[in-house]
């Protein structure tokens, strides 16, 4: 007897000789005797029709011996099928004798992926089940498509689900995006969102849609007044040119940034003139010089600056990202073209392969680091020069807060990349399991930053599956000042999710370098395509703060928002995440794990909440 409980039932499976067959009975937990009731009882044949297998029952019954009887039959099929079809046709191409060729050929096929199935030795499944085992090769292959097309619903599907994708689709093409009947979502699931509107709503212009980047304290002579959602860092190379012109030329014509990537400001960046905010990583694409372990270097940053001829408002050095914190990467020789060279500032043809170590050489400590922005904002005449990062251990970030206190100076800005970000390709376990989730890492950075009274001279920037209006707003009210997107552009042009990045075959030529891919994506139409995106979807975002009853962007608070902790409780963010007195971290007045933290007493082991 097999016993199992499932809900408020006890499931039996008895088996019972006489009869051949198997009894399932389900008995009344509630039944003091557990006795059950007649009614209860249903016969099957099979245990498997309520228990399951791997395979179907009539794939298990088929096996070497088996493919063997079906092959000699249809070689005595095709073989009598020819003789007939010789005897009554005039020609051998008579069309009476296709449908023998076909058997013929069809028989010959069989034996021929049977007996390369069984001499194989890399797959088990097709050396037991010649033939027919390839049906699970085959249905493996299309399975994402399967269930992206017919199984799953609206709210299904990872990381972006089907409602999401089609509202970016739909603004980017600006047709109708509104949503009949009401609200697919149960509002009453745990960690259920919404904005808490005003009984007087306002309206906001979309010309008060932006924040102005860079502190005059620090140096900035050249501040940027940047659109509160932009592109975020996708290099030239992991897409395509006509993405890369797609996405610059729809900044332009929408007044907002474009993030290069590490990998350099290419020809195609310039191309059409938007803004770009330049990001350098630790192989220094286009600012540095060595083979196999390259070093930054002034003179070459400053030719990159100069070729750009005044279009990079920014400098962004990145430190990790959300999608592989703390993991380098490296670029094959062979697939460094002339286009991806002379970007990065390589030799081509190179001799070594393109490196991007895990960290940066030009500084090891919060100290260093600090005083090699100001270094670089010198060099650039005065822009913005900020950070980005995948926040990790709280204490490390304290650390850079406190260097930013006694050295006088720090980053313009800090992108806060969650460990929910893109990319093109990462190891598994880096984008599952390691880094702070873009709302963990936002909140301890905006609270280490007011702590230290340092918040009024750092702009925050937040980066990580944000597409829709409400997205931006609810990171805004966690201390966002200005939101990047790099995927929701993508879907403006046209990705489909196939979730092939890293196979450089994407489908709508967008992360690939395949030209006859790439063909298929047009710069022009995609750029209007991008800035209907950006457009709308800003529009979403000041409509809901005005509904909230607020006048500008900056006015958007933690108590704006309210979230579900339980059937019957909700509470607003700032009461999920208590915010913190201006200059407490200095007093020492701040909470005692943020105070600990910020003291270096035990700063891996100690949280901020």
């Amino acid at each position: 007897m097999i016993s199992t409980i499932r809900g408020y039932r006890r499931i039996n499976l008895i088996r019972n000789p006489s009869q051949k067959q198997n009894t399932i009975r389900c008995l009344s937990s509630s039944d003091p005797k557990d006795g059950g009731d007649k009614d209860d009882i249903w016969t099957n044949a099979r245990v498997s029709s309520y228990v399951g297998h791997t395979f179907p029952d009539f794939i298990e019954g088929w096996n070497r011996r088996v493919y063997r009887k079906v092959g000699y039959g249809l070689a005595a099929t095709s073989t009598l099928a020819a003789g007939l079809t010789a005897t009554i046709c005039d020609s051998v191409l008579s069309t009476s004798s296709i449908p023998a060729a076909l058997l013929t050929a069809g028989t010959a096929a069989y034996f021929y992926v049977g007996e390369r199935d069984i001499k194989q030795k890399q797959h088990s499944v097709r050396r037991n089940y010649p033939v027919i085992g390839n049906l699970r090769y085959v249905l493996e292959t299309i399975r994402p498509e399967l269930r992206q097309y017919f199984v799953e619903s609206d709210m299904d599907g990872r990381p972006f689900d089907r409602m999401h994708r089609v509202q970016i689709y739909q603004r980017a093409k600006n047709v109708d995006d509104t949503l009949p009947f009401g609200t697919r979502r149960n509002l009453y699931d745990i960690n259920s969102e919404w904005a808490c509107h005003s009984m007087w709503p306002k309206t906001i212009s979309l010309d008060k849609a932006r924040h102005t980047i860079g502190s005059s304290e620090w140096g900035c002579k050249l501040p940027y007044s940047s659109s509160i959602f932009n592109i975020s860092a996708m290099s030239y190379g992991a897409i395509s040119e006509n993405a890369i012109l797609s996405l610059n030329n729809g900044a332009k014509f929408g007044n907002f940034s474009h993030n290069t990537g590490e990998g350099g400001v290419s020809k195609f960046h310039r191309r059409h003139g938007g803004d770009l905010v330049w990001n350098i990583g630790t192989g220094y694409y286009g600012c540095g010089t060595g083979g196999e372990h390259r070093v930054f270097d002034q003179a070459c940053f400053q030719d990159s600056l100069a070729e750009a001829e005044g279009q990079i408002k920014m400098i962004e050095i990145k430190l990790s990202q959300g999608a592989k914190p703390g993991h380098g990467g490296l670029l094959p020789r062979s697939k460094i073209t002339k286009e991806i060279a002379s970007a990065r500032k390589l030799q081509f043809p190179p001799e070594f392969d393109c490196h991007s170590p895990s960290s940066h050489s030009a500084f090891s400590s919060p100290t260093e680091l600090v005083e090699f922005l100001a270094h670089v904002r010198e060099l650039s005449g005065g822009l913005p020069v900020g950070i980005k990062m995948c926040v990790g251990r709280p204490g490390e970030f304290a650390a850079l807060g406190r260097a930013m206190v006694e050295v006088g100076c720090g980053p313009d800005f800090i992108t806060v990349d969650g460990a929910e970000g893109g990319t093109g390709a990462a190891p598994p376990e880096f984008s599952d399991s390691i880094g702070l989730p873009l709302e963990e890492g936002l909140v301890l950075v905006q609270n280490i930053l007011v702590g230290a009274g340092l918040r009024d001279k750092v702009t925050i920037i937040a980066s990580g599956r944000i597409t829709s209006g409400f997205g931006l707003v609810r990171n805004l009210s966690l201390g966002a000042d200005v939101a990047n997107s790099a995927r929701g552009f993508m879907m403006s042009l046209g990705c489909i999710q196939a979730l092939k990045c890293n196979t450089n075959k994407c489908p709508t030529g967008i992360a690939t370098t395949n030209r006859e891919l790439m063909e298929g994506l047009d710069p022009e139409d995609k750029a209007v395509r991008v800035y209907n995106y950006h457009k709308r979807t800003v529009k979403s975002a000041l409509d809901i703060i005005g509904a909230m009853g607020h006048e500008s962007v900056d006015m958007v608070s933690s108590d704006d928002i309210m979230r579900r902790v339980r059937t019957n409780e909700v509470r607003t963010l700032s009461e999920h995440f208590p915010e913190v007195e201006p200059g407490c971290l200095l007093s020492g007045t701040a909470p005692e794990r943020l105070q600990t933290v910020w003291n270096d007493l035990q700063p891996s082991r100690m949280w901020i909440y």
